[in-house]
């Protein structure tokens, strides 16, 4: 049998279940797992960052991007903290990904001693932040560990799964014998008898609704089809946006459809939590809901469905398509002037949120079809989610439900990293930037050839607009000391730019996109309008 190091071990085990990349600080606990990095002589990529966290975003944006592993690794104690907020944006979004880190040695952990990078309960902490997390004892238990951590990443519901490994199991060299089996995965098809029942529902409705989410991301085309025979609009919010492109004529967005929520009659909910249209937009009894969802738990946290079918999202459209062609759906007419005009109503609302929906449209124009958007918790990003266009699934890189603020930059690098032939822009206000910027220095070291815009107003813009208007003027920690963008970007060695206007932001874009090395472009703004009419939308039943 072959003797290896628990860190060769690991090593290995990841390039099997091909990881490729590893955003990773190296750290005294860490060190038996980089000296096998060098090792493997490049089998894994290592990006090394400024910052844990800006690791741990990096993991998370390459994660996001393709519905592959995002890997990062980090020394414990205060190195793994510096990753949580990014592993519970990760819980949050259903992205897969996986963190390593080490531990003290194994003989004092639970000793309370007070050792370097000690915590009372690392393990504990990281089973709260993700779907799975484990400690690996021995270098002959990584294959098993490894695996379910695999196992765990691509089964039912995608979120984040953590390994921690001590420094002396790292460093252990031991007879380890890694075998080929592969990892089984369940496979989650549809029941029939739901099936029936659903499509029995969808063939009677007249008014029905399709809404999705990120578990659908890889179910468009079979999406499209169920939409066409229906001729039921698809409604997505930041997660879902792009599975059906914007241009098509039944790819509504969410404040679209709220209009319709109204007078729906029967909701078909893919892939998404629904949270927002049952709890702000009210539902009653006259609505017939049916859930797909790959998690079981998912089905009646907010409110049992009328229908709930337990599936992957592809499956059980496919399966929806074919009973409803056994149905013979395909005599109904076409809504194409019904909701071409409501999307013409509703763009020309969102145009007058000004100067968020001209940058966008500016920034639109100028990615490519199949470039890469990461928005941030700011104001241009807030619009994005209802206003930007997006016609590919997983081409519109959110924070979801926590709004991470400050994770937006790191988290491009990372979408940057996984796509280096695709443009890819990160919208940012100099609020959030300022979080993360030290990882300039690793896009230029890695040349890493993301374009950053950053709209600077010298305040937290929302919470300065809520103070002065909701709480009587009451301003107090939301102003901003800013440095020069520009000579801070070229102190870095990266590319920065200050622009007046949209032509000057177009040309900046064009320049940075066939730019070889990060570009950081400075936008001095000031204060803008609140976007939140087209976010927290009114209720309208119940």
């Amino acid at each position: 049998m072959p003797r290896m190091t628990g860190g060769q071990a690991l090593v290995e085990m990841l390039h099997r279940h091909g990881v490729d990349t590893l955003f990773a600080l190296p750290g005294v606990q860490n060190d038996a797992l980089f000296n096998a990095l060098y090792d493997a002589g490049g089998a894994i990529r290592v990006i090394h960052t400024r910052h844990e966290q800006g690791a741990a975003y990096m993991a998370y944006g390459y994660a996001k991007s393709t519905g592959r592993v995002g890997a990062y690794s980090v020394v414990p104690g205060p190195g793994v903290l510096n990753t949580t907020a990014a592993l519970s944006t990760a819980y949050a979004t259903n992205a897969r990904v996986l963190c390593l880190t080490g531990q003290i040695a194994t003989p004092l952990i639970g000793r309370g001693q007070g050792h370097l990078h000690e915590l009372p309960d690392q393990l504990g902490i990281l089973r709260g932040l993700t779907k799975w997390a484990a400690r690996i004892e021995h270098p002959t238990q990584t294959q098993v560990y490894v695996d379910e951590a695999f196992r765990q990443l691509f089964t039912g519901r995608p979120r984040p799964v953590a390994l921690e490994i001590p420094p002396d199991v790292l460093a252990q060299a031991t007879e380890v014998v890694l075998r080929d089996d592969p990892v089984n995965l369940p496979v989650y098809s549809p029941d029939p008898r739901l099936i029936d029942q659903a499509a029995e529902l969808l063939a009677q409705a007249k008014r029905p609704l399709i809404l999705v989410g990120s578990g659908a991301d890889d179910a468009g085309e079979e999406l499209c089809a169920v939409c066409e025979l229906l001729q039921a609009p698809a409604v997505s919010h930041s997660s879902g946006r792009g599975i059906l492109d914007d241009r098509h004529t039944l790819s509504l967005r969410g404040p679209e459809g709220h209009r319709l929520w109204a007078d729906a009659d029967v909701v078909l909910a893919v892939g998404t939590r629904l949270l927002r249209p049952i709890t702000q937009w009210g539902i009653d009894p006259s609505l017939k809901l049916i859930r797909v969802d790959v998690d079981p738990l998912e089905m009646t946290r907010v409110h049992p469905p009328t229908v709930g079918i337990v599936a992957d999202a592809a499956m059980a459209l496919a399966a929806l398509r074919d009973a409803l062609l056994a149905r013979d759906v395909t005599a109904r007419p076409s809504r194409a002037d019904e909701l071409t005009a409501l999307k013409a109503e509703f763009r020309a609302g969102y145009s007058e949120v000004q100067p968020q929906y001209d940058f966008l449209m500016t920034i639109r124009e100028e990615l490519p079809e199949d470039g890469l958007f990461v928005d941030e918790v700011t104001q241009v990003g807030y619009v994005s989610a209802f206003a930007f266009p997006v016609y590919r699934p997983r081409t519109l890189i959110s924070s979801g439900y926590q709004g991470t603020l400050g994770y937006g930059f790191a988290t491009a690098l990372g979408v940057k990293v996984a796509h280096p032939d695709r443009p890819v822009v990160s919208v940012n206000g100099d609020g959030g930037l300022m979080y993360t910027i030290s990882e300039l220095a690793t896009a230029v070291q890695q040349g890493i050839g993301l374009v950053a815009v950053v709209f600077a107003d010298g305040a937290f813009g929302n919470v300065l607009r809520m103070q002065e208007q909701q709480h009587g003027g009451r301003v107090i920690a939301s102003r901003l000391r800013n440095p020069d963008f520009v000579k801070l970007a070229e102190s870095f060695g990266a590319h920065g730019e200050r622009v007046a206007g949209l032509p000057q932001l177009r040309q900046a874009l064009r320049d940075g996109f066939n730019r070889p090395g990060p570009t950081l472009i400075e936008v001095p703004v000031g204060p803008m309008p609140s976007p939140w009419k087209y976010v927290m939308m009114p209720r309208v039943r119940g």
